[in-house]
């Protein structure tokens, strides 16, 4: 099933007796709808690199990015080895037809400068698994779980890691998701990317993120959950 064209709905609203303002109302809702979605067969057809090139100017352009994790560590705060190894695997399990991993761990690894650079915040939060997820051999774990120490001691950036025995009760586990200021929140799903930039959309993922950051440990807590992963690793 096709969703309605714009001239569909034009006949529509002109056989209810809807009105042309309404007709206008629905064509920019469904013209929304439409934007907020990629699904990754489309998106990806021509390689990955294009998609990190689209969102640069977000990355430099926000103030405060609060990201939550339950999956991998955010991109900002990932080595070079450990996107390589998640880019690979995301071209060889989708079947990207261009293989431009190398260049994309380029532009991923180069837009880290914001981290150091510039009148930026950063509020990361991730569930203590994610430090446990095996993404290459324990050498490449170790290199990024003692980056992600290095990371979280900066100026502009917060790390705060939910302990797997924290009460549950309020707040289960949420997709992964990334906050740009108050505008937009960018989710990546199994089968697409989505971009929410409804106000009120916006305002759950924010009471999402705040609960979750309840949960979460930071400072010396958050330290000694990375050092308990590293020393699993020996």
């Amino acid at each position: 099933m096709r969703p309605p064209s714009a001239e569909d709905i034009h006949d529509w609203c002109r056989v209810c007796g809807a009105g042309a303002s309404r007709a206008a109302e629905l064509v920019a809702e469904l013209r929304a709808v439409a934007s907020m979605w990629q699904d990754w067969k489309r998106a990806e057809r021509t390689g990955l690199l294009h998609l990190h090139l689209q969102v640069r100017n977000i990355f430099e352009r926000t103030r405060l990015l609060r990201a939550y994790s339950c999956k991998i560590f955010p991109g900002l705060l990932q080595t070079a080895e450990y996107t390589t190894a998640v880019l690979s695997a995301v071209r060889d399990a989708r079947g990207v037809p261009v293989d431009d991993v190398a260049a994309t761990v380029v532009e991923r690894t180069n837009r880290k400068r914001v981290l150091r650079e510039g009148d930026h915040r950063f509020v990361f939060l991730i569930e203590e698994a994610v430090l446990g997820y095996r993404v290459g051999d324990p050498a490449r774990m170790a290199d990024q779980l003692r980056h992600l120490q290095e990371l979280a001691a900066l100026p502009a950036v917060s790390l705060g890691i939910i302990p797997s025995d924290a009460d549950r009760s309020v707040q289960c586990p949420a997709e992964s998701f990334t906050m740009f200021d108050r505008g937009q929140v960018s989710v990546e799903l199994v089968s697409g990317y989505l971009t929410i930039t409804q106000p009120e959309e916006i305002e759950m993922y924010e009471k999402v993120f705040a609960e979750l950051l309840r949960l979460s440990v930071v400072g010396k807590d958050a330290r000694a959950l990375i050092d308990k992963a590293l020393r699993a690793l020996e």
